[in-house]
């Protein structure tokens, strides 16, 4: 893990820049970073997944998991839920292609770019099963959680996820 100073949070990264010349000025794969306002963010790879979702800045984004069954790996997300266990991982703040490195917010207050699929003010939140990019209220015990509705109606949450 390394510590910023400045992280150029909308800043996207190819797989040659990662590993190329240029590699020195780029993040790390799994990198934490604590903003001024204490949101914490973390390095990761974007992958559309099978249904070919596209990276929203303020959408949610679950562990990669194809097919809905995890392979332990932690540093690759999605959108697109089939192809997640579930398990909310952050939120976009770029707009990475597939295959892409970004950072994306893991703690801290943040707004949403879409509605919740339900929840209310206090609710618990945990990745949409049905709907990409969302949240829902988490209501069973294999609900992995990682946000609480602060303000349901303006979509503003505190995440809480992994890191």
């Amino acid at each position: 893990m390394t510590a910023f100073v400045g992280a150029q949070l909308d800043q996207t990264y190819t797989a040659a820049q990662m590993t190329g010349s240029a590699s020195h000025k780029v993040p790390g794969i799994g990198d934490i970073y604590v903003s001024h306002d204490n949101k914490t963010y973390r390095f990761v790879r974007y992958l559309a997944g099978a249904g070919a979702i596209a990276a929203v800045i303020g959408n949610t984004v679950g562990f990669y998991a194809p097919g809905g069954v995890s392979t332990g790996v932690s540093n690759d997300v999605t959108s697109d839920v089939s192809d997640t266990a579930g398990n909310l991982a952050g939120v976009l703040v770029s707009t990475p292609a597939t295959g892409e490195y970004c950072w994306i917010q893991v703690g801290g207050v943040c707004t949403l770019t879409p509605a919740l699929v339900t929840g209310a003010d206090g609710n618990a939140l945990t990745l949409s099963s049905t709907t990409d990019g969302t949240l829902k209220v988490a209501g069973a015990v294999t609900d992995s959680g990682g946000a609480v509705a602060i303000d349901a109606s303006a979509k503003i949450v505190f995440l809480n996820c992994p890191r």
